[in-house]
């Protein structure tokens, strides 16, 4: 495979499916009870997320855990996502690679999922809090000089950073910028957002990816008018990476046909926007709102484990896991949104995925 070093070193068929929306999990870490890494279930998710129609795959981001730097897992986790894909299946797979760190840490990680066969790096500015909007934007584009970019704005509950519409604006002018996801759990900064790279007019370039995990359905269907001068550029999010669709991912990517439909026939139908209260009420569940997302990794694992594809919650820190109540919430929630519940497809294919 090519190295990518540029949005146009990536395969059209992949760069194809990223423009134009798709389901991208953001992959999660199997762990052994010694909390070692899991090669055989870390597989099966793979092949899982694949068969339930992923078009792309995030790792080594949020949810993959940050702590897989220290506990040098990152080059590890890579390799088997990217092996997996390969050996699993022919059609394009768009392989994103979480970086982050100061800049000589974000360059180096680009630089090696570049070499592993990776198309994108999805850039955490979280390690660089105070610093200036001018650094953040020079630390973007050195990173960029590496490999495309992903954009990630994330939500300052869980360490993220305010970004300003200008700050987006000059990201966005970055040539080497493929998309941004949009995390901050906030309609003003998701506005920022699209109102920075219409500035940019680079609206053509770089693709929108909801991982407001809160909002999904609208952030899909809602055509975003940007006021350009004495112009409406109506710009939509086209596909979401989401630490959401790490779980329920057959049921996703059949959510986001239906929504894709529906953006082109013109007509969202009422009980399609009804479907929002349910997907979040779930997120709820699984992400820990209760107690400000301390259990949202662990909340993933554990639907996983119910379904028999994780042995268990373990997470890299002991102290992660479920919070008072957060069990029985997601019990509730699997119960209550049966349409939404994969598992009989998980069942059905368990055995053929960790063999």
């Amino acid at each position: 495979m090519p190295i990518v070093r540029h949005i146009e070193d990536i395969p059209p068929e992949t760069l194809a499916t990223l423009r134009r929306g798709t389901v991208i999990p953001a992959h999660l870490l199997a762990l052994d009870a010694a909390r070692r890494l899991d090669p055989r279930r870390q597989r099966a998710l793979t092949r899982y997320y694949l068969d339930a129609g992923a078009g792309g795959l995030a790792v080594g981001v949020h949810a993959t855990q940050f702590a897989i730097r220290e506990a040098k897992l990152y080059e590890p986790v890579l390799r088997l996502a990217l092996d997996t894909v390969r050996d699993w299946t022919d059609r394009p797979v768009v392989m994103i690679a979480g970086l982050a760190g100061g800049t000589a840490q974000a360059r180096q990680e680009a630089e090696l999922a570049r070499e592993i066969g990776y198309h994108a790096g999805l850039l955490s500015l979280a390690a660089l809090k105070g610093a200036s909007e001018d650094e953040l934007v020079a630390h973007c584009l050195a990173v960029s000089r590496v490999m495309p970019l992903v954009g990630f704005y994330l939500q300052p509950a869980v360490g993220g950073i305010p970004l300003s519409a200008r700050f987006w604006a000059r990201f966005a002018a970055i040539d080497n910028v493929a998309a941004v996801k949009i995390a901050p759990f906030n309609r003003y900064r998701t506005l920022d957002v699209v109102r920075g790279v219409v500035a940019a007019r680079a609206e053509g370039r770089v693709t929108l990816y909801t991982g407001n995990d809160d909002h999904i359905v609208p952030d899909l269907v809602t055509p975003y008018a940007v006021r350009r001068g004495s112009e409406d550029v109506v710009v939509r999010i086209r596909g979401g990476l989401l630490g959401h669709w790490s779980v329920w991912t057959k049921t996703a990517v059949e959510l986001l046909q239906v929504l894709h439909l529906a953006v082109e026939r013109g007509a969202v139908p009422l009980e399609l926007l009804e479907l929002d209260a349910h997907v979040t009420d779930a997120n709820a569940a699984f992400f820990d709102v209760a107690h400000d997302f301390a259990g949202c990794i662990a909340g993933c694992h554990e639907v996983l484990r119910r379904q028999g594809l994780f042995e268990g919650i373990w997470c890299l820190d002991p102290r992660e896991g479920l919070s008072p109540g957060q069990a029985e919430e997601i019990a509730r929630v699997m119960a209550a949104y049966p349409e939404f519940d994969d598992t009989a497809f998980v069942q059905a294919n368990l055995e053929r995925w960790l063999a």
